[in-house]
């Protein structure tokens, strides 16, 4: 059989991203919502429970999300710090800067207060009559669960908080002995995001029964609380990338962060496409090298801020609380806030790259602090996938910001090559991208097994990202 050759290959049909898919449709539930609201309201009120429905099986998912979370993350805690110099700054870096990020979103919801008048919920919040709400000693008594299962099934979140930190120091000082069950939990975790994903395509459904509820109930005041949250947050992303990660970058390592910002363009664009920051991960990392950052600084640095300093999900998570305890007639007080902000503290470590994860992070707050605030969650949905790209580009933009300061710090930074990086003299040489020459064993399997078949998805819109074929690998 004869072999043809020299003819033009076959050119290969742009896949799209299914999470494509689910954005384009949970953007058409609103509209349809709102405009079933607005036409037909006695109608669309009586679509609540569709919402509900959708805010039951995303607090079905909270239990096993914190312990995972927090069992893996004071794993990490503990494995970063081993490291040294490099782990214990970055660590310190980005515990004081989530925190600052979460006071953040606190200072601003309570400036615009954007669910104010909507009272899509009952106007007072009933403290419990039972002793446990004004003895301290029955408070604390009650955060110890009935067995080290049972907090998982009880719908108490203090007490999964108290369990999971148990385990997670318990698997600590273990040592290596501990690193299988760490394993294991890990695979249960990525088990429990896979249900979240699943969970997360009716989205569309309960979006739309939320929206029309509200928009029903309210009329257009609605809408206009909604799109204030929504731009109040892009903007306070915007100010907290450009002035405080722009001014801390400056005065640390006298770099603009217009310049890092532009050199970084590509993975913006593919963060823009997947509205998550897990898909760059391995370029982060080689960029940071590419910009002069030491091999061993950027790969400590990156993979451990991607769980512990998530900027963006910590404004999130405090204005959406603000939000919807104001929506529903029930703002929260400054004890309340200063607590809802330690509990988020330890609570979103890990869930920045997973869909959903921040709606489950926000309801598990929400439900340990008020739980009769729950239930709002419903009106996020609609607008949670708006704000999602803000998250993971401010998150995205954290980690970048970080690595250079613990560049700069640890003096594993090579300013010639950093000056000629962006000032455009030394280009990133795509066709030498590999992810597998930056990432541990842990990470490689990690990114094999989650973020390539997102990344070769997205391709299809910002060119190819692999590198050309070796001798050895056609």
């Amino acid at each position: 059989m004869a072999l043809h050759t020299g003819t033009a290959p076959r050119t290969k049909r742009r896949r799209i991203d299914s999470s494509h898919y689910l954005y384009i449709a949970v953007i058409v539930a609103v509209i349809a919502g709102a405009t079933v609201g607005l036409l037909a309201p006695q109608f669309a009120v009586g679509l609540k429970p569709i919402g509900e429905a959708f805010v039951g099986l995303i607090k079905m998912m909270i239990a096993p999300i914190i312990f995972c979370t927090i069992v893996l993350g004071v794993g990490s805690i503990a494995k970063a710090a081993t490291v040294g110099k490099v782990g214990g700054l970055a660590l310190g870096y980005f515990i004081v800067m989530s925190t600052f990020a979460l006071g953040i979103g606190l200072l601003v919801g309570n400036i615009i207060h954007p669910g104010e008048g909507l009272m899509i919920g009952a106007t007072t919040y009933e403290a419990p009559d039972s002793a446990e709400s004004s003895d301290p000693t029955a408070f604390v008594l009650g955060i110890i669960p009935t067995s080290l299962l049972s907090s998982l099934t009880a719908g108490n979140i203090l007490q999964v908080l108290f369990v999971a930190l148990l385990v997670g120091f318990a698997l600590q000082k273990m040592g290596a002995k501990g690193a299988p069950i760490l394993g294991a939990i890990r695979q249960i975790q990525a088990l429990v995001f896979r249900i979240l994903g699943m969970i997360m395509w009716v989205a569309p459904i309960g979006a739309f029964g939320a929206i029309a509820a509200v928009v029903g109930a309210t009329g257009f005041q609605a809408i206009i609380s909604l799109g204030t949250l929504m731009i109040a947050f892009y903007i306070t992303c915007a100010l907290f990338i450009v002035v405080v990660l722009g001014s801390l970058l400056w005065a640390v390592a006298r770099v603009n962060i217009f310049k890092l910002m532009k050199y970084l363009g590509r993975e913006y664009l593919l963060i823009v496409s997947t509205s998550s920051s897990e898909v760059v991960l391995p370029r982060l990392i080689a960029k940071m090298e590419h910009v002069g950052v030491s091999k061993p600084v950027a790969g400590i640095t990156v993979p451990t801020g991607y769980s512990f300093n998530l900027d963006g999900t910590a404004i999130y998570l405090t204005m959406a609380s603000l939000f919807i305890a104001s929506a529903m007639g029930t703002p929260l007080a400054l004890g309340e806030q200063i607590s809802l902000l330690l509990f988020m503290m330890l609570a979103s470590k890990g869930a920045a790259g997973v869909t959903g994860a921040g709606l489950a992070t926000l309801a598990g707050g929400l439900q340990a602090h008020r739980p009769d605030l729950v239930d709002g969650v419903g009106v996020i949905v609609g607008i949670d996938r708006f704000m999602s790209e803000a998250r993971a580009l401010t998150n995205f933009t954290g980690n970048a910001v970080a690595t250079l300061l613990v560049g700069t710090w640890t003096k594993e930074l090579d300013r010639e090559q950093l000056t000629a990086v962006l000032a455009g003299e030394r280009p990133f040489d795509e066709t030498t991208m590999s992810a597998d020459d930056h990432l541990g064993a842990d990470e490689q399997a990690e990114v094999a097994r989650e973020q390539r078949p997102t990344t070769a998805a997205v391709a299809a819109i910002v060119g190819p990202l692999e590198e050309p074929a070796t001798p050895a690998r056609r």
